[in-house]
């Protein structure tokens, strides 16, 4: 039988938040560090594979990873909303275990490995954003600039990985290659090589809609630095806010004048009178 009421439910679950806000702080720095690690051990893996050194190191990173989500969910007052919250980094830990528990091999079978690194690729470069993030805040031109090289860099490491070897042998022949094609599709100029696998496809689309959605706002940014060098220039046709100022300092002498006037007429209709 359950003793606890709603009032000490409602304690206990603003203690746990608590709990769980100081723990995030405490561990915000070495995920943070084990968060762009895990990144590059990424990239590497997709290009040329990693050596025993780096495997172990990539796996001690994922147990430490997994470990920090084990905690952090435990402490959760709602569990449920966590996993919603955190359903790609749930997936990103969950993939790597097949590698450990060596169920890869029969995954193969089923020709199923591609799409495995797929989503794998995905939830690890979620965590790199989040880490990403973290260090640099939402908002602001170099956040944009940082997240946008980051997606760059491990789009063409997945776009390398995809379309290397392809049926036809049209695919990328190295990673500069993959890099370059990437770096023109987040431009949105494009190139005339399209993927041919369905995992390289799908992957393209994901960095097409990133390109889509970034793009209007890098225009705009850069829009509002060069008008704004120009409307401080006193000979420029836009009206910056030296200008502004100015022609409200006028506004305010001619509203004073045209007072003073006013009264000046009262005065002489007084007297005239």
């Amino acid at each position: 039988m359950n003793t606890i009421n709603q009032p000490e439910k409602g304690e206990l679950k603003k203690e746990r938040s608590e709990l769980l806000q100081q723990v995030e702080e405490w561990l915000e720095t070495p995920m943070l560090v084990l968060g762009f690690a895990w990144l590059v051990l990424l990239v590497v893996d997709l290009i040329w594979g990693l050596n025993p050194l780096l495997q172990v190191i990539s796996n001690v990173i994922w147990i430490i990873f997994t470990v920090d989500f084990v905690v952090t969910f435990t402490l959760a007052p709602h569990k449920l909303a966590y996993l919603k919250h955190n359903w790609l980094t749930v997936i990103s830990l969950a993939l790597p275990a097949l590698r450990v528990f060596r169920i890869v091999r029969v995954m193969r079978l089923l020709r199923a490995t591609r799409g495995l690194r797929l989503v794998r690729l995905i939830g690890s470069l979620n965590r790199g954003m989040g880490a990403l993030r973290a260090s640099m805040g939402r908002r602001g031109f170099g956040y944009i600039i940082a997240l946008t090289a980051i997606v760059t860099l491990v789009g063409a490491a997945g776009m390398y990985a995809f379309e290397s070897k392809t049926p036809d042998g049209q695919g990328f022949s190295d990673y500069a290659t993959a890099l370059w094609w990437t770096a023109m599709l987040i431009t949105t100029l494009g190139s005339e090589y399209w993927p041919h696998t369905p995992e390289g496809r799908i992957l393209c689309f994901i960095l097409a809609l990133y390109a889509f959605s970034v793009f209007g706002y890098v225009t705009a940014t850069l829009a509002t630095f060069f008008v704004g060098r120009d409307a401080e220039n006193d000979e420029a046709e836009v009206a910056g806010a030296k200008s502004i100022e100015a022609l409200r300092q006028e506004i305010i002498g001619l509203r004073a004048d045209i007072q003073a006037l006013s009264t000046q007429n009262l005065e002489q209709e007084k007297k005239s009178s």
